[in-house]
């Protein structure tokens, strides 16, 4: 399956969202072991998950971070974060989120999904986020969300067996795409369930973008958050207060940089990446933290 990577540029109070891209080289990283969870308690950084009686690892608040989904490579040196795709191994020794698109279809994989978990129009047509070829999951039912979330969670669990410290299901936003056929409660419902299995799982969860939403955190499980260009659109004090610092920032311009750095440079873990989330010796690779 292809890879799950390179973010899109947004505008205010909207998430960016994910196309497919090939997966680039992975440098000879091979699988590997996870590094160890942290032992329970507020020092470590882990946290007593809802509806389960395991614990969870929570990404170190403030640490060096690297964006990865385009494509794994060789972490710079401070990096303490790595996010990378649900295909890809986990970095060693580092914590490690794990993306999924969980709201949407892959282009191309449209006909994996049962037709009807395709969402749909009054005229039978799907739903298509035109910008980027994807299909929208129609999560508008409990029973439709149950069984998307069933598809989803083995992605998590594939997640958990690579030894990943956390997943971040993209797409939350889709709703906002759908043409008024899904709704806030409809979104939040979902990656609900998808918090209750990842906890199960012992993986925290992050909340991807989607600002407007940031508000029901303990409602929806979600750990931390995992925002694009709040920098740039005037969004990185509502994650941070939401979350407690415990935010990781990708922006895509240098001027977004500069905002997140002087409003939360000393507080939130902040990275500039290329919009194509490229591998290092590509033309377009970008990465930087000052």
């Amino acid at each position: 399956m292809p890879v799950e990577g390179v973010p899109r540029l947004k505008g205010p109070g909207t998430a960016a969202v994910v196309l497919t891209t090939v997966c680039a080289a992975l440098w000879g990283l091979t699988a590997c072991d996870a590094p160890p969870k942290a032992k329970s308690g507020a020092e470590s950084g882990s946290t007593p998950s809802p509806d389960t009686s395991a614990e969870v690892r929570l990404p170190p608040l403030h640490a060096g971070f690297d964006y990865q989904i385009g494509g794994a490579y060789p972490p710079p040196a401070g990096v303490r974060i790595v996010s990378r795709d649900r295909t890809a191994a986990p970095a060693p020794g580092l914590y490690n989120i794990c993306y999924v698109n969980a709201f949407q279809a892959q282009p191309g994989d449209e006909k994996a999904w049962p037709a009807d978990l395709l969402l749909r129009d009054a005229n039978g047509e799907t739903v298509v986020d035109d910008d980027w070829d994807e299909a929208l999951l129609d999560i508008g039912t409990a029973v439709k969300r149950k069984r998307i979330a069933a598809r989803v969670n083995e992605w998590i669990d594939g997640c958990a067996d690579k030894g990943f410290d956390a997943v971040e299901p993209d797409n939350y936003d889709s709703y906002t795409r759908s043409d008024d056929l899904l709704t806030a409660d409809d979104a939040t419902a979902f990656i609900t369930l998808l918090s209750r299995h990842a906890h199960a799982r012992g993986l925290a969860i992050g909340q991807k973008n989607t600002v407007d939403l940031a508000g029901l955190r303990k409602k929806t499980g979600l750990d931390f958050a995992v925002a694009e260009e709040c920098g740039e659109y005037d969004e990185c004090g509502e994650y941070a207060q939401a979350y407690h610092d415990r935010v990781v920032v990708i922006e895509y311009t240098d001027r977004g940089l500069r905002k997140a750095l002087a409003g939360f440079g000393d507080r939130l873990s902040i990275v500039r990446r290329d919009v194509g989330v490229s591998t290092p010796g590509s033309a377009e690779y970008v990465r930087r933290t000052r």
